[in-house]
Parts: structure tokens; C-alpha cells; sequence
């Protein structure tokens, strides 16, 4: 009918929709984005992935929104990206919710000239085509005549050999024109996977979601474009999508900062972390830590020996085997002192690695705190100070601060949170002086949060857990002064040297294993007989790794070290 391939039409109307729609603002940070020191390709507004050159285009177009589903989800807004530079093609459209500052992104690419010696190509790599196609034409996914308008969605059929990047949304039931968007050769591509939900029909029969390379890491090439993908089908987790992301080719990841542009970046964007205002556990730099008598053990001996201020004669390298282990001074005094921690000395430790393929630098900052205090246990209105539950020796935490390469602009900042965490974009922060996020400590538990309060982790529908409680108080840190680059792999050998502690692979603490019952015996006779758990059932509402003593490994035995945050 419109001289496209499989055509259907699938029309809803369990969609609501206003007659105007109020379009979300502009972001921007509260301060202006410095002048960086000169380097090779970081925040020149383009990134060489090989074959392709890309640039961040953020002006946008909107085609069609929507409001709620029946008062369900948030609305949402679909938009044309405009301004792209002459010579770079569109390879597909944005959207996000209506809630939220018009914050995003969708890349625009060109071919670049094979014969220039910069052009990087994979051994596999077809140069006898080009880099960039139009498609063939387009299917109509879905449509509705509900809402500000009409909304079309379509997906480009790419020629053979070519992948598809995103959607195009028209207004009008007229097929895209076939200049509209590009293709990119198969060998320039990597697939990627659904992630958030942004929208969803009553009747299930059409979703949308954002997009992400399915690997991901600092070894991992897969580009992010920041188009969207929808379908009027179940996707499974490990279903390829109809779309893929860009693959940088480039070995040399010339958009990453330069030493100087990470020391730049770090003080204007480095966060402030702040402690409760009750927190005894406080952090220290890891050399006062082993300076004030922090033992090193070794299995099988029951004598723990003294370890140099600069860690150099813990074991280095191997794997996190149980040999060896960390522990406090055996002295009460000293063990006291120690475990206090020293707010004087601590220190953020940085750990900076490309992220979704050399296009963002990830600025890791972990901060040590020699004891990690007992859990706060929460049921219903009751709050009970436990005795020893989830406390252990050695307490290592982070925050990432996620850079965009192409403006050098703080574009999310992730928050670890015990096993697992969140990003928060950056217009959901609270920033402190110009564009220095503040980061909230939880009190014993060192999680991170984006705002004060008490978040509680376990049942939560039922209101008991273990709570974090995090407030700004006279106890902080300013990482943007107070912090060292211990690592930063892409720059090379010898450019940033690494600190013996962090070679070793074993744990920061002793592992001691103990019966919760007791004080658990205890709680449960304190409730009124109407809401009395029987102890398992409260056991099996708090996460396990409360039921004893474990030291931690350190950063580099951590998930996050090679790959991306959990979320």
C-alpha cells in the first residue's frame, strides 16, 4: 500500500493523550563546561571509530508524544535529531519520558576515506563496500491516530550485509524517505540489547525500550547511537534485536583524556562524599590504615605480620585463594583506633577506563574504610541497632563518574549500593560548588546514595530490612582535591603507576562465621505477638551476606574493575 515489506497496521487506542503535551526543557549543568588542556582527540566534538567518524547530535524535533497509559507510565516523547553537520546521515530517531529534561543523544556518522593511515579496518573487514548505505525501504512496525497527532513507526530494511541503527516516527502514514537515515555495514557493528522500558500498551502488544551494546567493559567496542527500539513482540534476553550498535575499530581510543585532561576533569567534576552525622566508622587512606598496625595473616599461622605503609609486602598477583587475609591489631586501644577510621588521611583512589567503546570515560572513585559497622535492622515502625550482623574488617566502596568523550561534559554518575547499584543522569543530582555532584555515604554501611535519607534493602513491600541511613554532616570528603589516579590501563605503561596494595588479590578482612539466631531470638521476642516472624522467615527477608564476617576483596578483584557497573 505504501511500498514497503511487510506492512501491518496495528492500531490502539489504550493510549491516552492531552490535545497539547508540554515539551521537556533543555539540560544543563549549573555551571559552564571549562576550556580542557589540550590533547588528541578528547571533547573535539568527534570520535574516529575506523571506518566511520561520529558526532553527538542533541537537537531535536519532536514528531509525536504521548501521556499516560491509562494513568500507568509516564508519557513520552519521540524526536527527529536536527542540526547534523553536513556529510554525517542520521542513523535513527530518540525519544525519552516527558518527566524529565530533554537529556540524550543520538550519534550521526560519516565514511571516512580508507586510503587516510588513521582509518582503522578489522582483518575481516569488506572496504569494497562502503561504510554506509540507504536502506531498502522501511515496515511499518506500529501506529495510532491517538495523541498529539498521529504517530508511524518504522523499521529501515537495510541492504544485505548491512544492520539497521534505530527507528524513524513519522506523523503521517507516507514511507520515510529512503535518504532519511543510513545503514551501517555488518562488520562495523556489534549487537546490542533492550534495557529500559519506556513505554508499554495495556494489551502488551507494543513496547519500547533503550538500547545498549549487550557487551560491555573496558576491553568491550560496542558504541552506543542512543536510538531506541520498539516492536509489537515478545523480546527474550538473549533474542538479537532487529538494530545493532557502532564498533570502534580505532586501537588507539584518541577520544580518551590524556593525563593532564584527567586531572582537569577530576577537579571540576570531582564529588563530594559526605558521612552521617553519626557514622564512627569513618574512611582513612589505605598507607594510615597500615601505618597505625593492620596485620597481615596467613593461613595456617597464627601470628599476623606487620605490613609497610606502602603495602609492598602483602602478596601480589594470584587469585582470591583464602591464603591470606587482613586483619586490625590485636591491642583493644590500637583496634579501637583503627577501626574508627581517620577522616584526615582518606583519599579517593581512581581507577579511569573507556566505557561503550572508548565514546565515554568512566572516573571510578573507590574510598577504604578500615571497619564496616553493624546493620541497623527496621521492622514495620521499630528500628533495632544490631550487635555484630553485617559488620567485617575492610570496607571498599565507589562511585563512577561517567564523561561524554565527545564534549567532556558529566553526563551520569553511578551510585554502588552493597551487591549491586544505579546510575542516576545527571540532572537527578545535587550538585556543590559549580558541578561537583555530592555523593550521601550511608551510615556503617558506606553505600552510596544521590540524596539524603533512609533507603532500606529486603523486604520492602513489607518494611523490614536493614536500612541506610544517609544525611550531609560535618564529615566529608572532596574527592576533587583529596584523591590519586591508581590506575588508567589505555594510557600506557609507565604513565600512571600502580600502588603495591593494589596487586593484592586477597581479602581486606578475616572471615568469621557466627550463629544470627541469638540476636535474632531476641528481636523476634520484642514484637507484639500479632507480627511475630519465626526466626527463619526473618532470615530469609535479609541478604546472606549479613550472617557473618567477610572481609572484602579489593578494586581489582571486583566485577566492575574490567567490566561495566551492575545495573
Amino acid at each position: 500500500m505504501f511500498g514497503c515489506e511487510c506492512f501491518c497496521w496495528h492500531k490502539h487506542s489504550d493510549v491516552e493523550f492531552p490535545l497539547l503535551q508540554p515539551q521537556p526543557q533543555p539540560f544543563a549543568l549549573p555551571s559552564p563546561i571549562p576550556e580542557w588542556p589540550l590533547g588528541q582527540g578528547f571533547a573535539t566534538g568527534k570520535i574516529n571509530l575506523g571506518e566511520l567518524e561520529v558526532v553527538k547530535v542533541t537537537k531535536f524535533e519532536c514528531v509525536w508524544s504521548c501521556s499516560s497509559l491509562r494513568g500507568k507510565e509516564k508519557g513520552l516523547s519521540f524526536y527527529k535529531p536536527v542540526g547534523i553537520p553536513d556529510g554525517f546521515f542520521c542513523l535513527g530517531y530518540y525519544c525519552q519520558p516527558n518527566d524529565q529534561p530533554l537529556r540524550g543523544y543520538v550519534l550521526a556518522a560519516r565514511e571516512r576515506d580508507t586510503s587516510c593511515p588513521e582509518v582503522y579496518c578489522d582483518y575481516d573487514s569488506d572496504v569494497d563496500f562502503p561504510a554506509l548505505r540507504k536502506p531498502v525501504n522501511y515496515s511499518l512496525v506500529w501506529s495510532t491516530d491517538y495523541g498529539n497527532g498521529c504517530g508511524f513507526f518504522w523499521l529501515p530494511n537495510p541492504p544485505s550485509g548491512y544492520k539497521a541503527m534505530g527507528i524513524v516516527v513519522t506523523d503521517t502514514p507516507n514511507e520515510p524517505n529512503v535518504e532519511e537515515v543510513r545503514c551501517v555495514r555488518e562488520d562495523l557493528t556489534k549487537t546490542c540489547e533492550i534495557m529500559e522500558t519506556l513505554l508499554a500498551t495495556n494489551a502488551n502488544t507494543f513496547h519500547v525500550w533503550t538500547t545498549r551494546p549487550c557487551k560491555r567493559g573496558m576491553f568491550c567496542r560496542g558504541v552506543s547511537v542512543g536510538t531506541f527500539f520498539c516492536c509489537t513482540y515478545f523480546i527474550s534476553e538473549d533474542q538479537e534485536l532487529e538494530i545493532a550498535c557502532l564498533k570502534n575499530l580505532d586501537p588507539s581510543l584518541h577520544a580518551m583524556p590524556n593525563l593532564n585532561q584527567i586531572h582537569a576533569l577530576i577537579k571540576h567534576y570531582g564529588a563530594t562524599v559526605f558521612f552521617h552525622p553519626d557514622e564512627d566508622c569513618l574512611p582513612s587512606s589505605v598507607p594510615w590504615f597500615f601505618k597505625n598496625g593492620a596485620l597481615l595473616y596467613k593461613d595456617g599461622k597464627l601470628k599476623g605480620e606487620r605490613i609497610d605503609y606502602l603495602g609492598s609486602n602483602l602478596p601480589s598477583g594470584g587469585t582470591n585463594d583464602g591464603a591470606f587475609w587482613i586483619d586490625l591489631p590485636r591491642e583493644d586501644n590500637a583496634r579501637n583506633n583503627v577501626r574508627n577510621g581517620n577522616l584526615e588521611s582518606a583519599e579517593l583512589y581512581v581507577h579511569v577506563k573507556p566505557a561503550l567503546g572508548g565514546t565515554f570515560t568512566d572516573i571510578v572513585m573507590w574510598i577504604f574504610c578500615p571497619f564496616n559497622g553493624p546493620a541497623n535492622l527496621k521492622i514495620g515502625l521499630m528500628s533495632i541497632q544490631m550487635n555484630r550482623i553485617g559488620q567485617h574488617v575492610g570496607d571498599w566502596e565507589h562511585f563512577t563518574l561517567r564523561i561524554s568523550n565527545f564534549t567532556g561534559e558529566l553526563w551520569k554518575v553511578y551510585f554502588s549500593e552493597h551487591s549491586g547499584g544505579e546510575w542516576v543522569d545527571a540532572f537527578n543530582l545535587e550538585f556543590i560548588e559549580g558541578n561537583k555532584p555530592i555523593i550521601y555515604s550511608s551510615k556503617h554501611g558506606h553505600a552510596s546514595f544521590p540524596h539524603p535519607g533512609t533507603y532500606l534493602q529486603g523486604a520492602v513491600k513489607l518494611g523490614i530490612g536493614i536500612t541506610n541511613d544517609a544525611a550531609r554532616s560535618k564529615y566529608f570528603v572532596d574527592s576533587s582535591t583529596r584523591y590519586q589516579i591508581v590506575a588508567a590501563e589505555y594510557l600506557g605503561d609507565g604513565v600512571v603507576t600502580e600502588p603495591c596494595w593494589l596487586q593484592y588479590m586477597r581479602e581486606w578482612g578475616p572471615t568469621i562465621e557466627y550463629d544470627s539466631r541469638s540476636e535474632l531470638d531476641k528481636i523476634i521476642n520484642l514484637l507484639p505477638l500479632l507480627v511475630r516472624f519465626s526466626v527463619e522467615n526473618i532470615l530469609d527477608l535479609f541478604p546472606t551476606a549479613l550472617y557473618g564476617e567477610e572481609g572484602p576483596t579489593g578494586p581489582k578483584e571486583k566485577d566492575n574493575w574490567l567490566g561495566d557497573e551492575r545495573s
